[in-house]
């Protein structure tokens, strides 16, 4: 299937009620269909990996092409260039997600360009930094305490960000590391009494959603049996 066909198909799954529904969760609708997330995943299963396409449909700026585009893209094929290239170029909060859960956290660069983005000023590039760290807790199962321990103090020195898609993405990390295991259980609830101890409400904030639970029965239960 080429991107003419593929362009195509979008077009003709598009429904201006579900893009109308698009605009209500605060998704950038200007150059969409109206395709729901489903579709597109059956698709991607029908076109399997292909890489070259997946930059094509990037490069057209839809958005049913770009949530394409991150389940069809090679990790081992992305460079840190294309990483960069993609990221700065996100405008809406599902995109940013998509590209990190279905493909950034695969790329052999995903914990480089987590530390990076999060220093990032722009907001998506942002989002994108704490969203790589949250994903990369949930489906790194190889990685070690270690790895994730530097993400600590990003949090702290990066989520004094009132922007909606920042802050909720900053105590989604503190929340999906301190998941992983008892000891980062811990680690991730000293942050948060550090973060609820300082002078910033955004900071304040982040750190009543994430303790909230971190500290809740079913994650004390999992990780500790209490």
């Amino acid at each position: 299937m080429n991107k003419g066909e593929v362009l195509r198909r979008l077009r003709e799954m598009g429904d201006e009620g579900y893009r109308h529904r698009m605009k209500n969760f605060g998704i950038k609708t200007t150059r969409a269909h109206g395709v729901a997330v489903w579709k597109i995943r059956d698709l991607a299963k029908s076109i399997g990996s292909n890489h070259k396409l997946a930059e094509e449909l990037w490069n057209e700026k839809l958005h049913e092409a770009r949530t394409l585009a991150t389940l069809i893209a090679d990790p081992k094929q992305m460079s840190r260039a294309a990483m960069d290239r993609w990221v700065k170029s996100i405008e809406s909060w599902d995109i940013c997600d998509a590209a990190c859960g279905n493909l950034f956290d695969k790329t052999p660069y995903a914990y480089e360009k987590a530390r990076k983005w999060v220093k990032q000023e722009r907001e998506f590039t942002r989002r994108a930094g704490f969203v790589l760290m949250a994903n990369l807790a949930v489906h790194d199962k190889r990685a070690a305490v270690k790895d994730f321990r530097p993400f600590f103090n990003l949090i702290k020195q990066n989520c004094d960000d009132d922007r909606n898609f920042v802050k909720k993405a900053a105590t989604w990390a503190l929340r999906q590391i301190g998941k992983r295991s008892a000891t980062l259980c811990r680690e991730a609830i000293a942050v948060g009494e550090e973060l609820l101890a300082c002078d910033s409400t955004v900071c304040q904030w982040v750190a009543r959603d994430a303790l909230r639970e971190l500290r809740s029965d079913k994650v004390q239960q999992r990780l500790f049996g209490k």
